[in-house]
C-alpha cells in the first residue's frame, strides 16, 4: 500500500465517522419531569393567544415571558418548526405553539409561570 492510497483510506474513514454526527441536530429543547424544559433546565410554557404558529406575546409580554430563541441556521425537524416574530427573530414552536421561558423562574425546574393570567400561560408538554 501507497503512503497516498494510506492517506486517502484514513480521510474516508475520518469522514465515514463524522457524519453520522453531523447529520443529528439536537433538539431545541429536552423533557424532563412530563415536561419541556430548555437545555438549561427552565421550564417552557405556551401562551393560549397565540395561534397559527404565531406570536401574539410581544415587548413587555416578551420581557416576561422570554421567546426560546432560535438561530437563524435552525431548521424544523419533526415536532419542532421555527417561526418569525413580529420583531423577525426566530423562535421554536413544538406542535406549532411558540415556546417561552418565564423570568420569575429563577431556577432549573421552577414552574411559577403555570396558570398565569386567569390560566393563559401553560407549562409545554411533549
Amino acid at each position: 500500500m501507497t503512503h497516498s492510497t494510506f492517506s486517502w483510506k484514513a480521510l474516508l474513514v475520518t469522514a465515514a465517522l463524522a457524519l453520522p454526527t453531523l447529520a443529528f441536530a439536537v433538539d431545541p429543547a429536552m423533557t424532563k419531569n412530563g415536561m419541556l424544559v430548555d437545555h438549561d433546565g427552565m421550564t417552557l410554557y405556551t401562551f393560549a393567544k397565540d395561534a397559527g404558529g404565531k406570536s401574539m406575546c410581544n415587548d413587555k409580554c416578551a420581557t416576561n415571558w422570554p421567546p426560546l430563541m432560535a438561530a437563524s441556521t435552525d431548521t424544523p425537524m419533526g415536532k419542532w418548526t421555527v417561526i418569525t416574530r413580529d420583531d423577525e427573530k426566530s423562535q421554536w414552536a413544538y406542535n406549532g405553539k411558540p415556546l417561552y421561558t418565564f423570568v420569575m423562574d429563577k431556577k432549573a425546574g421552577d414552574m411559577t409561570g403555570e396558570g398565569k393570567m386567569d390560566g393563559a400561560w401553560k407549562m409545554a408538554k411533549p
